[in-house]
């Protein structure tokens, strides 16, 4: 038996590095490694009081604040597992990841109380507070700080076999209901060691814009874990805009930006109205493909260069990235990280894996210490997803020659227009180098004749572009069957609690039109 908790990245960091700077709070205030720690074994002590044991489970609702690393590491210094909430969700969808999950205890922040205090009730899971409480606020749940401050700290973590689930993170339900995906501790500790020791070259020294959220992937393992592991200094900011991304970069010198293509979007957007932009030494973006052309123009803008990867839920995140050692090559997510294999298959073979020779599309496969543990409580669901050893991604892709693997579309986003396969990943690159074009969004919508036909759903930078006109344009550029027939304009497209673009929603938007 092999022992590990993800509670260690902390631990360790607040024993490695006593001065050093783990946090700079939302509302500015700077907390040391050991700091942060003692603070999460006083939160761990009250959880224990509240009856928390190894192996229950914890749900977590908590904004980008400091908060949310004391609950999080607090919850697995006690040994139980961690299930991230997103705040973008009402409070029956709570409800349901509550349900699902077997919560024991919701630990919502303040700012999240109205929601989940809702959906507590209904589901009859136990509920604790963090963050002031309004004074004449009827039926307030208890604080965990106050039960905390009622009793001494734990000395030290509970510690895990290495395959104990630590997090089950939630899918975001783009084909069907929301699943669980069980991440065991040595997922996490591999996949936040693995980012900041062998993808870039990092250092302790590095501060990191903790703007994507915390209770996701991107933002809990790459983000915070990663930057805990190596000892470095994460500057959380609730609440993403290009404005204040750029003022809080510049005030506390931050030399690390992790960001989807929308907050890209975003920052360029803002860069044009700032007096002054941050040196960044390292960008990487993922959560979704990045068009070419916002690469180039933040090069152009920022002068740094943007590392894409790509990464899952299920794979801890992150499973290939561009990287020095390989070079990068726009475009692409690059090759696997260290420990990692990443291969293409035949995705009309479900049952097994067959490979196909480089250059040939197929379906992403991944196999190594990323790889999660199932889906909770569907066995089914794991059986499809994992086969031969390898995780099955539903993404399509092609690994060229030199190894670079690059992400067509999910299987889901395929378009089949007039019996020709469209991939809206291609569309896309190609209108969002229009100049006017800020955004764009490719779909597939109904038709009797084509069976479907390609839409594009596009935010204008420049309003003085017509529907007709961008269609004329994109005919010019792209093959007679992949040019959208179909151009709509919005003022924003709707995203996910990833800030990743939810085309279904724009599918039963548009499909009627």
């Amino acid at each position: 038996m092999t022992t590990l908790s993800l509670a260690t990245i902390l631990a360790e960091s607040a024993r490695r590095y006593p001065d050093k700077v783990a946090v700079v709070d939302a509302g500015g205030a700077r907390i040391t490694y050991p700091e942060l720690w003692e603070q999460t074994r006083s939160y761990a002590a009250g959880l224990r009081e509240l009856g928390i044991k190894p192996g229950d489970t914890i749900a977590v609702m908590i904004p980008n604040v400091a908060d949310f690393p004391r609950v999080y590491y607090a919850a697995l210094a006690v040994g139980a597992r961690v299930v991230p909430v997103s705040l973008l969700l009402n409070a029956e969808e709570v409800g349901y990841v509550l349900t699902d999950s077997g919560a024991d205890l919701l630990v919502t922040h303040s700012a999240m109380l109205q929601v989940g205090a809702v959906a507590a009730h209904t589901t009859g899971t136990r509920l604790v507070n963090v963050g002031p409480l309004p004074a004449d606020l009827p039926n307030a749940p208890a604080r965990l700080e106050e039960i905390s401050a009622r009793v001494e700290p734990i000395r030290t973590y509970v510690t895990r076999e290495a395959e104990d689930i630590a997090v089950i993170l939630y899918t975001s339900g783009t084909t069907g209901q929301p699943k669980g995906a069980m991440l065991t501790h040595l997922n996490l500790v591999m996949n936040a060691a693995v980012n900041v020791f062998d993808v870039h070259p990092l250092t302790g020294d590095d501060v990191v814009l903790g703007c994507l959220p915390l209770f996701h992937t991107f933002g809990q393992t790459v983000g915070m874990n990663a930057t805990f592991r190596l000892g470095g200094t994460l500057v959380l900011l609730p609440r993403f805009s290009g404005e204040a991304a750029i003022e809080l970069m510049l005030k506390e010198k931050v030399t690390i930006f992790h960001g989807v293509p929308t907050m890209y979007i975003g920052l360029l957007e803002a860069a044009a109205k700032a007096d002054q932009l941050p040196q960044l030494k390292l960008c990487v973006s993922g959560g979704a493909s990045l068009p070419v052309a916002v690469l180039e123009k933040f090069a152009a803008a920022f002068g740094s260069h943007i590392w894409e990867g790509y990464g899952l839920s299920e794979t801890s995140p992150t499973a290939t990235t561009n990287q020095p050692l390989f070079g990068a090559r726009p475009g692409t997510v690059g090759h696997p990280i260290w420990g990692v294999e990443v291969e293409i298959a035949r995705p009309e073979v479900p049952e097994t894996i067959e490979f196909v020779p480089d250059g040939e599309l197929g379906e992403i496969v991944i196999r190594g210490h990323n790889v999660f543990a199932g889906y909770l409580n569907r066995p089914e669901a794991t059986s499809e997803a994992l086969v031969d050893g390898w995780f099955r991604t539903g993404d399509l892709g092609v690994r060229d020659a030199e190894g670079f693997i690059s992400i067509v579309d999910r299987t889901k986003d395929l378009i089949i227009r007039g019996g020709f396969n469209v991939y809206p990943r291609e569309v896309e690159e190609v209108i969002a180098r229009h100049p006017a074009v800020q955004q764009v969004a490719v779909i597939g919508v109904a038709d009797e004749v084509q069976g479907e036909e390609v839409c594009a759903v596009v935010v204008l930078a420049d309003k003085g572009l017509s529907e007709q006109e961008l269609i004329e344009w994109s005919r010019e550029r792209l093959g007679k069957h992949k040019y959208p027939r179909q151009v709509r304009f919005a003022e924003s497209l709707p995203l996910g609690p990833s800030m990743k673009v939810l085309k279904r929603e724009l599918r039963s938007q548009y499909s009627g039109k």
